[in-house]
Parts: C-alpha cells; structure tokens; sequence
C-alpha cells in the first residue's frame, strides 16, 4: 500500500470512529433521558412534571455542551480530549448509577412542591452527563470538516448521524432495553458503551481516568446487584420495569393488623396493591367499599372494573358474587403476570382480562353492558389517569351502564382546603352526567383538610338505602357517607382542560 492509499485508508477510519462516536452519543442521551423517568419514579413518581423536569433540564445540558464543544474545538482540536469528553460521559452516568438512590431518597423527603423535586433531581443526577454527551457533536465537526467548501456537507451528516442515533435509542429504550434489561442494567450498558467507544479515538491503557470510571461502575453494579440480591432473601423484594411503569413486589407487615402481607407498589408514598400472606380477605379498608354494589344494585350479574393492579378485588368479587361475571380492563399485562405469580390470582371462567388503557376499552365497549363499573386506576401521587377523570369519560361511562346501573371509585383527595381542588373538579364532572353522586370517608376519623382515600358512588337511579341493611359489612360502609355540603368552585374536567396533576401536586404540598 503506498502512502496516498494508507493517508486515505486512515482517513475513512478516522471519519468511521468519529461517525460512531456521534452515533452512538445520540443514542445514549435519549436512553439516559427515558431510563430517567423510571430511575426518578419510585421516588417522587412518573407525571408531566417529571417528563418536563428532565426533558428541559437535559435540552439545556445538552446546548451548554454544544457551546462548550464548539469553543474547545476551535482552540485545541484532539483526538485524545474528544475521547476524554466521552470517557467523561460515562463516569458520570456510572456516578448517577451508583448514587441515585441515595440522593432520590433525599430528595423525596425534603419539603418542597414536585416541581421543584423533579428539576432539582433532573439537574443533579442527569444534567452532568448530557453536557458531556453534548460536548461530542460539535467537537467532532471540527475534527472532521478538512476544508470549508465540505463544511456544510460534514454538519448536516453529522448531526443526521445524531439524529438517527437518537431515534434508535428512542425505539431501543421503550422497546428493548426498559422492558428487557430493566432500569440498573440499561445504565450499566450505555456507561460500558461509551467506555468501549473512547479507545476507537485513543488505545486503553490502565491510567487513573480509565481506572476511576470502571472503578466507579464496578462499585455501582456491586452496590446495587447486592442490595437487591440481599431485599429478595430478606423480603422477597424484586424490582421490575414493565412497558408502563417501574413496580415493586415485597412482603411486609400490615400496620393496622400487624399480619404478613404481599405488597405491590409503582408509587413512592403509598401500596397499590396487597395481600394478606394466610388469606385472601382484603387488606386495605378503601377496596371494601367496592362491596356496596351488593346494597346499591342488587341482583347485579355483571360488572367491570377499571385497573387491576394486585387483583385484591377482583378475587373477592369472585368470591362473594357467584352468579355474577367480572371484566378487567388493566392496560399493563405484566401486572397481571405478577398478581397470577404473587398474588394467588387464577384462572375463572367468570373473570375476563382486558390489557387495555380503561379510557380507550370505555370508548370501545357497546352501549348497556355492564350493571357497575369499580375505578381503581391510579398513576402516582394518588392521582388518577387524567384521562378517566374527563366529562367525556363520564359519558362513556354512563352509556355502558343499564339504566339504573352505579359507579363506584375511589379518590385520593382532602374534603376541605386547597387540598380539595381534585375531588371538587371530579364532583362536578360527575354531577354534570349523574343524577345521584354520594361521598364516603374511608377513614372518618381524619380531618377534612387531610389528604386521604374517599369512594365515590354515582347512580342513573336513586340507589343509597338507609343504615338497615341486613350486613354487617354494608351497614359500616353506609355509615360513613359524608353528608356536608361540599364547596363547588372547581370547574368541570375535560378532554381539553384536567389539570389532575397540578390539582394533586397542590394536594401533596399542602398535605404536608
């Protein structure tokens, strides 16, 4: 090979390691970004606030990176810093991998509203690394445009190549890595890609910058891999990332009877779901509500409930209500799998599963189908799909019902105070459809002004008998019907307008 065909061999190596660097940096800002939402859940919860927190706070790491990246470029333009930038990258997100809960921890339980949690999680564990990642683009365009009339040419392939990344890391994160690896592995993976991808730009050898990153993730796949081997044995804890969410299973002690129970949480101050460990009776007081229908609408044959979560109710519907038939609309199927693995729930012929969003199943299911439908479908922060709580979701709701046919859902609310805003917008949505919509405190004891579990029940009919019945059970529930008037300042929710998440990080604020 002579020295023209060796310049231009070297050449196309150098311009395949910088597109590869370019590439793959794209790719690794949108899985950092995605894997953040599940990295910050537990925590402090998934919502807008969140995307926007970390959405925001990236896109200006990522453009004091590009300054940063352009003005190194024109100064000293070197292979060997374009490899430390990246190398850099990658210790940071080993750091972010090692100390991230730690300081969500902290962070949970600092006073502050969740806005100014989600930014100030988003700028310490997120933003470092993105101004690294950010550093690459530009820099590289230096290293590659060899003469002004191809510079235009080498940016736009550049950037596309950027672009492109990002676009697979997008489809790669929410599709492959989350649902596959799971949250830890898919940080140790982009991390141990970036360190593979420095030596294209400089030869590995042992020096302290190579050794402190793999120093730092070697610590943090230990750390965690540990600690979550050690939660299995102690409580059966295990971490899971489904396609729509980070939940968490575990045994643990019921505060109220001091029994073992089985635990399922995806939210970071309160239990979805659980399950007493030597029966099937149900844990939480809210979900024995759901057994007003047995008073309200009597001889009901069939019902559905939207969220399932655990399936505490659904076994106990099946239980109690022989003649009757059950529908479930639960939009993730990996809950399901856990409730049938850890939650004794089986097959019967009389329960059928839906793995839908209950918005859009509601949308879809024939008019008149159903004697009741039970809400419990919550996001975090006590909050319900913003979609479900809608004057156009109460249509719907309506619709499928008989005529005479009842709503039973649990709210995550305070009566009184700024805390209420939710449950004021959702009475008036309700009332705006049904004829007859009741209030019930779960928890009489607390005050009006505390955030706390309430059940809505609304009827096409007049449908609430007296403290009479012949039940134990429903004559408890009946006689916690709230029965004061109830401020109604809020406006109706709408497919347009439902700021459920503002109304309940208000809600959180205040609670306190």
């Amino acid at each position: 090979m002579n020295s023209n065909e060796q310049e231009e061999a070297t050449s196309r190596s150098k311009s395949a390691a910088l597109d590869l660097a370019v590439f793959l940096c794209g790719a690794v800002v949108m899985v950092y970004e995605i894997t953040g939402s599940r990295v910050l859940a537990p925590f402090i919860g998934t919502s807008t606030y969140i995307w926007t927190s970390l959405i925001g706070v990236i896109l200006a790491a990522l453009s004091l990176g590009y300054w940063f990246g352009g003005r190194m470029a024109d100064r000293i333009p070197s292979k060997s810093i374009l490899a430390s930038a990246i190398l850099l990258a990658s210790g940071l997100i080993a750091l972010t991998t090692l100390t991230k809960d730690v300081f969500l921890t902290a962070v949970a339980a600092f006073p502050a509203s969740l806005e100014i949690k989600a930014v100030v999680a988003a700028l310490v564990l997120f933003a470092p690394a993105s101004v690294a990642l950010g550093f690459v683009a530009p820099y590289a365009v230096k290293l590659r445009v060899e003469s002004l009339g191809e510079a235009g040419r080498t940016v736009g392939r550049l950037y596309a190549l950027s672009t492109i990344g990002s676009i697979v890391g997008t489809f790669a994160a929410g599709f492959v890595l989350l649902p596959w690896l799971g949250t830890n592995w898919t940080l140790y993976l982009i991390t141990a890609a970036l360190f593979a991808v420095t030596f294209l730009f400089i030869p590995f050898k042992p020096d302290r910058k190579n050794a402190g990153v793999l120093i730092v993730l070697a610590f943090a796949i230990a750390a965690n891999e540990l600690t979550s081997y050690a939660m299995y044995r102690s409580i059966g804890f295990e971490d899971i990332d489904t396609e729509y969410s980070r939940v968490r299973v575990f045994r643990t002690t019921d505060p109220t009877t001091g029994r073992p129970i089985e635990a399922m949480t995806f939210d970071p101050h309160s239990t979805q779901s659980a399950m007493f460990a030597d029966s099937d009776e149900l844990v939480f007081e809210y979900t024995k509500f759901y057994h007003l229908i047995g008073v309200i609408k009597p001889g009901f044959r069939r019902s559905l409930m939207i969220g399932g979560a655990g399936y505490s109710f659904p076994k106990a519907y099946l239980s109690s209500y022989p003649e009757a038939t059950l529908d479930v609309a639960e939009i993730d199927p990996a809950l399901t799998a856990i409730a049938k693995w850890r939650f004794r729930l089986e097959d019967d012929a009389r329960l059928r599963i839906f793995h839908e969003d209950g918005r859009v199943f509601l949308n879809r299911t024939e008019s008149v189908s159903y004697d009741a439908v039970l809400m419990d479908a919550f996001g975090s922060l006590f909050s319900v799909p913003y979609q479900l709580t809608t004057v156009e979701a109460v249509e719907q709701i309506n619709r499928i019902l008989v005529d005479d046919g009842v709503v039973i859902f649990n709210v995550g609310s305070a009566i009184s105070g700024d805390a209420s805003q939710f449950l004021q917008a959702e009475l008036a949505t309700y009332r705006k459809i049904f004829p007859n919509v009741y209030l019930f405190r779960v928890r009489p004891e607390r005050s009006d002004s505390e955030l706390q579990n309430l059940i809505v029940v609304a009827c096409k009919a007049e449908c609430l008998p007296t403290v009479s019945a012949d039940n134990d059970l429903h004559n408890s529930l009946l006689s916690r019907r709230y029965t004061q008037d109830i401020p109604q300042t809020m406006p109706v929710l709408t497919d347009d307008h439902a700021p459920v998440e503002r109304y309940m990080s208000i809600a959180q604020s205040r609670s306190r």
